[in-house]
């Protein structure tokens, strides 16, 4: 998976168990949050005044992780 700061906050949390805790690391609460199923990364980060960017960078990094038969 691809991710951008136009990726919604759900579909990153589906699809990789471990993006909660990046989440979490930049203290976005958005895996309990209503919001989540609609909001974008950007959006959420903006939210919380959180620069999307190495936000965006570490989920990509993440995913890059991932074995191919994973992704």
């Amino acid at each position: 998976m691809q991710v951008t700061k136009d990726t919604i906050i759900d579909e990153v949390l589906k699809a990789h168990p471990n993006a909660m805790q990046v989440l979490m690391k930049y203290n976005l609460g958005c895996v309990a949050c209503m919001g989540a199923t609609q909001e974008s990364l950007e959006q959420g980060a903006r939210m919380h005044g959180i620069d999307p960017e190495p936000l965006v960078k570490e989920l990509n990094e993440l995913f890059g992780e991932q074995k191919p038969e994973e992704k």
